[in-house]
């Protein structure tokens, strides 16, 4: 079967209803049949991922079989609770909020991250700035990979920006993802108490360029939106009547105390071209052709997929299963 022409309505979904309900049905055979549980567990957060995913699992297990868990820490933005709730109320679902922040205390989250920023500015007061960290990389087909920043906000909006060596780059996501992590232990609590599957949210992006947290939001039983691009996640929230403020709201981590795009802390790119340079890279469309419709150079986009196989390739790890085949009997 021969590869279509790329063009740039290529990931619009043809029939939004018939995606809908085969996504649905595998979803309640896979929890009541393969999992053998009566309903799901699902974490939501305000976002377009967690919010048509819980749509999904109530149209596929009933809203009575399913629930909704809030996890705030004291770096989350308000707005994400409200909208949490606001979904919830529109498809019935119960919830339950657990506030992770003194389990983050406790594994020492905050400290461990706020000394790492420290070692790099050490003026950096956590209780009067705010910080983030993310990739710089001003031309997206430069051959150097990017490079991870870390970001100051000051009191009075100024900000101090130094590049992120690896020691503390790694260190503060080390840290920051106990929150990741704590999240998980919630939701497989109530799924075990109530005897429930957990429902991961992730979309394509996030399981194949490795935007998740191994054993934390990448801890899960199932990802029913796994192969849907960011856009057509959009196009699926349209089709079930997502509330529009959360369809209309610029995608975030919430995971710094500095506001920050999931586009600006990973992708680099907005997710209607970042989607089409994926699908053109992952379905080995000629690059000259990809960039005729993104308006760039085939040379540009050569580097871009160069970027998307190491990105790929480095995260490769977060994809592992436990290796299991010491066979010595």
């Amino acid at each position: 079967m021969s590869t279509p022409a790329f063009h740039k309505d290529i990931l619009k979904i043809d029939d939004v209803e018939k995606l809908v309900e085969k996504i649905t049905d595998r979803l309640r055979k896979d929890v009541t049949g393969k999992l053998r549980r009566y309903g799901g567990v699902i974490g939501i957060s305000g976002g377009i991922d967690s919010s048509v995913t819980m749509a999904l699992a109530v149209r596929a297990l009933g809203a009575e079989n399913i629930l909704g868990v809030m996890m705030p820490e004291k770096d989350s933005s308000p707005d994400s609770r409200e909208l949490a709730n606001n979904l919830a109320n529109q498809f019935k679902v119960q919830t339950i909020v657990e506030d992770i922040t003194g389990a983050l205390d406790g594994y020492k989250c905050y400290e461990r991250r706020d000394q790492a920023v420290k070692d790099i500015i050490p003026e950096y007061d956590p209780s009067s700035h705010k910080m983030k960290i993310g990739i710089k990389q001003s031309n997206p087909g430069s051959k150097l990979p990017p490079v991870f920043h870390l970001t100051v906000v000051k009191p009075d909006g100024s900000e101090i920006i130094k590049r992120l060596p690896t020691k503390q780059m790694r260190t503060i996501i080390a840290a920051s993802n106990f929150k990741q992590r704590a999240r998980m232990s919630f939701l497989y609590y109530h799924a075990e108490r109530m005897h429930y599957a957990v429902i991961g949210t992730p979309n394509k992006h996030e399981v194949e360029q490795g935007f998740f947290v191994k054993f934390g939001d990448g801890g899960s039983d199932v990802f029913p939106i796994g192969k849907l691009y960011k856009t057509q996640v959009y196009q699926v929230a349209e089709y079930l009547d997502i509330p529009r403020e959360i369809i209309e709201r610029v995608p975030t981590t919430d995971t710094y105390s500095a506001e920050q795009t999931q586009e600006e802390f990973f992708y680099q790119f907005p997710f209607e071209q970042l989607d089409l340079l994926w699908y053109g890279y992952e379905n080995n469309h000629n690059p000259a052709e990809v960039g005729k419709v993104l308006d760039m150079t085939g040379e540009v986009i050569s580097m871009i997929y160069r970027n998307f196989e190491r990105k790929s390739d480095t995260t490769s790890y977060l994809r592992m299963q436990a290796i299991n085949d010491y066979d010595f009997i």
